[in-house]
C-alpha cells in the first residue's frame, strides 16, 4: 500500500525588516506523515503461517525425492552397465583362455614335430657320413634282401657302434697290419671307452693257440712311454694284468680267459694275433 505525502506552506512575517530591503520570503516545508493505523497495515493470522511452511517443506521433500529418485535410476543404471561389461569381460577372457591353451597345444605340437624332423635330419647326416667313408659302399652287407641294418654282416652291435672279431685261422697278423685290415672297412681297431665296453668285449674273445695270444686293440705307448689310443686320448682305465706273459712291447693285446678289468698284455708289436675292429653304425636307434 502506497504512503501519500501531503506538504504544508508556513509563511512568517517580519515586522522590523526595513521596506526598502525586499527579500526572498524563506518558505520552509515540513513533511507531514499521515498517520498509519492499525487498519492500514495487513496482518496473517498463524494458521495461513502454517499453511505456508507446510507448502515449503513439502516442495524441498519433493525436491529432496526427485533427487534421490534421479541418483536411484543413476546408480541401477551404472550396477547393469557395470554387469554387461563384467560379463562380457568374463566372455572374452573365457575365449582367450580357450584360445591360449589352443595355441600351447599347437606349439606343442609343432615343437614336436620339429624334434623329430631334427632328429630325422640328423640320423640321415649320420648316415651319409658312414657311407661317404667307402671308396665302394657295401649295400649286400650293410642292407640284405633290401633292408638296412645298423651293422655290416658278421659285425656286432653294442652301443651305437660295430664291432668285428676276427677270427681267421693262421697266419694271423701284426698290430699294424690289423690296423689297415681295419681301416680298408671304414673301420680301426678298437678303442675302449668304459668298463660297460670292456666287459661286452671281454665277452666275446675267445681262447685259441696258447695263453699268449690274443686280440689287438687300438692302446700303444708312444715315445713319451705313455699309452694313447688311436683317437688320441691317453688311456685311464688301466685294465692291465697283473702277471706280465711275454716280452713286453708298445702295443695292447686283450687277452682271453681273463679277468673283465684286467685282461690287457704289452706285447711286441710284430707278434702276429687275431685283433678288434670298431666302426660306426649305419642307422642311429635314437
Amino acid at each position: 500500500m502506497e504512503e501519500e505525502i501531503c506538504y504544508s506552506t508556513v509563511v512568517f512575517k517580519n515586522a522590523d525588516t526595513a521596506p526598502k530591503e525586499k527579500k526572498e520570503d524563506p518558505t520552509i516545508y515540513s513533511e507531514v506523515k499521515p498517520k498509519v493505523t492499525a487498519a492500514t497495515v495487513p496482518t496473517f493470522s498463524s494458521e495461513a503461517d502454517g499453511e505456508a511452511a507446510a507448502c515449503s517443506h513439502f516442495c524441498v521433500l519433493a525436491v529432496c525425492l526427485g533427487i534421490l529418485c534421479v541418483l536411484l535410476v543413476a546408480g541401477i543404471s551404472a550396477i547393469i552397465y557395470i554387469s554387461v561389461v563384467m560379463n562380457k569381460q568374463k566372455v572374452n577372457l573365457s575365449e582367450l583362455k580357450a584360445q591360449n591353451q589352443q595355441l600351447n597345444t599347437e606349439r606343442s605340437i609343432l615343437q614336436r614335430e620339429t624334434e623329430e624332423l631334427s632328429r630325422v635330419t640328423d640320423n640321415f647326416s649320420w648316415t651319409l657320413g658312414v657311407i661317404l667313408k667307402f671308396d665302394t659302399f657295401p649295400v649286400s652287407e650293410y642292407c640284405p634282401n633290401k633292408k638296412c641294418q645298423p651293422c655290416r654282416k658278421d659285425w656286432i652291435l653294442f652301443q651305437e657302434k660295430c664291432y668285428l672279431f676276427y677270427d681267421k685261422k693262421s697266419p694271423w697278423k701284426t698290430w699294424q697290419e690289423s690296423r689297415e685290415y681295419c681301416q680298408k672297412t671304414a673301420a680301426d681297431l678298437v678303442v675302449v671307452d668304459s668298463l660297460a665296453e670292456q666287459k661286452f668285449i671281454s665277452t666275446q674273445i675267445k681262447y685259441y693257440y696258447d695263453k699268449f695270444h690274443g686280440y689287438w686293440i687300438g692302446l700303444y705307448e708312444n715315445k713319451d712311454k705313455n699309452w694313447v689310443w688311436l683317437d688320441g686320448r691317453n688311456d685311464t682305465l688301466r685294465f692291465w694284468m697283473l702277471e706280465q706273459l711275454g716280452t713286453p712291447g708298445p702295443c695292447a693285446l686283450m687277452i682271453p680267459r681273463s679277468s673283465d678289468t684286467a685282461n690287457w698284455d704289452p706285447a711286441e708289436s710284430i707278434m702276429q694275433n687275431k685283433f678288434i675292429c670298431e666302426s660306426d653304425v649305419l642307422i642311429r636307434s635314437n
